[in-house]
């Protein structure tokens, strides 16, 4: 009995993840190849929150499935975009603040998308929102 409820727990788990993209494939050209998917994912929704954005902000639909995204598609340019902020807080936090960035779920580092984007998809329109 016992058993069966854990074994129900582990698929019910399983269910519950996302894939990373329809065949499985992962196009990382910033985050380390060897990123956890749990610390891709949490990156990820770190950024949607800090943008206040949705997945499908910087990913293209999926070519075979139109109800999904494919994550390792580059189709959109707010994905190459998302790569030089990425870049650039990086550097800025190494050179100013003197952190190396490992890109792990929660790492703490002192300039982030946030910093800038006030939780708006691009800088400037917090400015135009405020007047």
């Amino acid at each position: 009995m016992v058993s069966s409820i854990l074994i129900a727990f582990v698929f019910v788990g399983i269910a519950a993840t996302r894939p990373p993209s329809g065949n499985g494939e992962r196009n990382l050209k910033v985050l380390p190849k060897d990123i956890s998917n749990a610390d891709l994912d949490s990156i990820m929704d770190a950024y949607s929150r800090q943008l206040n954005v949705s997945c499908d902000f910087c990913h293209a639909d999926s070519k075979v499935n139109k109800n999904d995204l494919d994550y390792a598609s580059d189709d959109k340019p707010e994905k190459e975009i998302t790569r030089q902020m990425m870049r650039m807080t990086a550097d800025i936090n190494k050179d100013y603040f003197n952190y190396t960035i490992i890109y792990k779920a929660g790492e703490k580092m002192a300039v982030t998308c946030f910093t800038c984007h006030d939780g708006f998809p691009r800088p400037e329109m917090k400015h135009e929102k405020k007047q």
